[in-house]
């Protein structure tokens, strides 16, 4: 579940970095996932990479059933702000 935390988080901020908002601008993040308890046990892990950007945002962990493509584990939203 990190590598796929790790991934979530380098895909948002490929996409946050050309609109000039870093990590560290993001405000809110709400977590979906297949594994509740799985993401639980990598939530330190998660921390640590906030920390490290220098952020510390409101942030939900939603347990779902799936996701459209069942490969999927993690999916994140984010609000960035400047």
């Amino acid at each position: 579940m990190a590598a796929r935390i790790t991934g979530a988080l380098d895909s948002l901020e490929t996409m946050l970095d050309p609109a000039g908002f870093p990590l560290r601008g993001v405000i809110r993040l709400n977590w979906y996932t297949t594994d509740v308890d799985i993401f639980r046990q990598s939530a330190a892990f998660l921390l640590a990479c906030l920390a490290k950007a220098g952020r510390r945002a409101a942030t939900a962990l939603l347990g779902v059933a799936r996701f459209a493509y069942p490969e999927l584990l993690v999916e994140v939203e984010a609000t960035a702000a400047a």
